[in-house]
This record gives C-alpha cells, structure tokens and sequence, in this order.
C-alpha cells in the first residue's frame, strides 16, 4: 500500500510538472525550470521507494540538479536562492556518505 501511494505522489508531481505544457502556457524559463525540479524530484522518489541503496546517491544528483537548473534557467534572487540549497543538498549527501551526520539524520539513508 505504500508504494502504491508512493509510486501515485510521483505521477501527482510528473501532471503537475506537465500541466502548464498541456494547457499550452507560454514555455518561459520559470515554467521549464519548474517541470525539470518537479520531474527528477519525482524520479528521485520511485529510485528511493524501489532502491533504497542508492538514496546517497540520488540525494546527491538531486542537489546538483535543482542548483544548476535553478542557477541557469531562473532570474535573480531566485537562482541564487536555488543554488544554495541544491549546495546545501549536496553537502548533506557528501556527509552522508561519510557517515559524518547526527545518528538520527544518518538512519535515512542507511536503511
């Protein structure tokens, strides 16, 4: 039943991604950088549910992704503020992976 769950949260956030392209909006940077954080986000959710190994990994991805995207595809104050938390995002995987994190931080991604 969870991964039931968990496998239609994702596809809610692939329509939602979608859904200023099927109701043919004008494609601005703002509507592209949203479907691309909100569709890897939602990848992002599948790989963990199915392949809880490669949360790290994925976790990792993630914040590069919406650091990059969001620093090249958004204006000012927005890009900055995106490229902060995909940083922050990848140094939280970083530190993950050398198991450098509080205990109860660490048990999400060594299940």
């Amino acid at each position: 039943m969870f991964k039931l769950l968990g496998v239609m949260l994702a596809l809610v956030l692939i329509v939602w991604a979608l859904a200023p392209i099927l109701r043919h909006q004008p494609l601005t940077n703002d509507v592209i950088a949203t479907a691309i954080i909100l569709i890897l986000i939602a990848i992002a959710y599948l790989i963990i549910m199915f392949k809880p190994p490669w949360t790290k990994a994925v976790f990792f991805f993630e914040g590069i992704v919406i650091g990059v995207s969001g620093y090249m595809l958004l204006d000012f104050p927005y890009n900055i503020e995106l490229l902060v938390v995909g940083l922050i995002i990848v140094i939280i995987a970083i530190l993950a992976y050398l198991q450098k994190l509080p205990p109860n931080i660490l048990k999400w991604f060594y299940r």
